[in-house]
This record gives structure tokens, sequence and C-alpha cells, in this order.
């Protein structure tokens, strides 16, 4: 049993008591309720609302096009539906990047629309005013840096950021930045693994990895790649611990082929 498995409520505080305890933190997606309390009762200690909810709720092929209304839906959604994980919310592109009173107003509502436990936003130096901002208010921020899909437009690829010595050097440095600034923890997302595990040694605040290797203090994946819903998605990084795509589409042709051939509803499953 986890030493954490009694706490009723995990904080920004469990998760750097945990990397200190050198015990891993692990974190799933959630978009809704039901998914939500799902997640929560199989014992994750936290839960993001994504704005990946763009491409795996919407439809979209990159995470630009959700609002932060949208986002607010999404994550009162998943707060009703937790009892236990610490639920943290992605401030969408456009609400945080052009100034630090906009980035505040946007971790403002999150926190108090959509319940949010602490915001989650992209990026180093770039946005050093909005996270100071925001952190000076009193609201959790999570960091993102690597891999960061609301620059996709910038970068042009998802390809393994900071492979490059320049692009590592900076990557360090923003980490060390973020920690300053007051940041809880840290996402790292498809960079190098010995370049995760030297960031991770160089700070003392978590970091939890997407494709980022071992040695990060935590792991993240979307919900939905993690239980085999996407059938075409398959990064290197990605285990799937369920096929669901197939399980799901199997159940729905046999609904049809009962009711199709008068086998549903049976006597038993009429009044």
């Amino acid at each position: 049993m986890s030493v954490h498995s009694e706490i009723k409520k995990i904080t920004t505080e469990t998760l750097r008591k945990m990397k200190f305890d050198k015990e891993k933190i692990t974190m799933l997606t959630a978009y809704d309720f039901t998914t939500a309390k799902m997640v929560d009762a199989g014992g994750t200690d936290a839960i993001l609302v994504g704005d990946s909810a763009a491409n795996v709720m919407a439809g979209f092929e990159t995470t630009l096009p959700i609002t932060l209304d949208q986002m607010i839906y999404h994550t009162q959604c998943v707060v009703r539906g937790v009892n236990r994980a610490l639920v943290v919310a992605d401030l969408p592109f456009g609400t945080y990047q052009s100034n630090s009173e906009k980035a505040l107003d946007s971790a403002v509502r999150m926190m108090k629309e959509g319940g949010a436990h602490a915001v989650k936003i992209e990026g180093g130096a770039e946005i050093e005013d909005s996270i100071r901002k925001i952190v000076n208010a009193g609201i959790p921020v999570m960091g993102h840096l690597g891999l960061t899909p609301q620059s996709i437009y910038q970068f042009g690829t998802y390809k393994v950021r900071a492979k490059e010595d320049a692009e590592a050097e900076k990557l360090i440095k923003d980490a060390k930045l973020l920690e300053e600034l007051g940041c809880f923890a840290l996402v790292l997302e498809k960079i190098p693994a010995d370049l995760a595990k030297k960031v991770t040694e160089s700070i003392s605040i978590p970091t939890i990895g997407i494709g980022a290797g071992a040695d990060c203090d935590g792991q993240v994946l979307v919900y939905h790649d993690m239980v085999g819903m996407n059938k075409d998605f398959t990064p290197k990084f990605l285990r799937r611990y369920l096929d669901l795509y197939t399980e799901i589409t199997g159940a729905v042709a046999q609904y049809v082929k009962d009711v199709k051939e008068v086998n549903f509803p049976n006597d038993k499953e009429s009044y």
C-alpha cells in the first residue's frame, strides 16, 4: 500500500514530499465527470484537465482552438468526480502569453469558476511575468517544458525537443527559473531521457515526464491513449493498458446485431 493512500486529498505539498521521499508521482488526464471518477478511484495522484481535450474530445488537429470557457467547463465536470487527486487544469493558448494581467484573469477564472486546484502553463523565460503574477496571487502553477504543443506552429513538428546543446541548456535554465518563480512542479514532454534526469536532479520541485524517460519524479499519459481508445496514435512513449477501441466497437456491433435480430430486449428486460 502506498504511504499516501490514507490521505484524503493530494495537495501540491504532497507532490513535493513524494519527490523528497523518492515515491513516484502518477498523473492521467480526464475531461469529464465519469472518467474523472474512475481515474480517481484507480488511485492516480493528480488529474490533468489537459488542453488535449481539443484533440480527444473535440477532434481538432492541435490544442490551439480550445477556449478558456470550454476548459473551465471540462474542469468543472472533472472536479465533481474527484475525491482524492490533485486537479490541475491547462490554461489554453492565448490566455496567458500576451500579458500578465490577462494571464492572472485567466488563472483566477479557472480556479473560481472551474474549481481547479492548480493551473498548468507552457513555456519558460518568455512567460516569466505571467507566472510571477499568477503565483503571487496565491495560485499554484505547474510548468511545462520540452515539447510545448501550443507552440506547434513555431516548431512545425511534434518531434523530440532539446536534442541540441543550445536548446538543452535553455531548458535546464528555464527549469531552474520556473522553480525560482514558485512553480510547484514541472511537466517535461518528449525530451531525451538523460536530459530529463539532469533537470530532475538539478531542481527541488517534482518533474512529471511524458516521453522523457524513467528518471522523472512522475509520469503522465493521456487517458484515451492509455486505455487504447485512440487506435491510430502510437508514439514510442505510449504503453497501452487496454484496447478499448476494439472492446467498444465490438460491444456496439453486438448491440446493433441483437436489436436487428430482436434479441434485445428480451422478456426479462421488458416491463
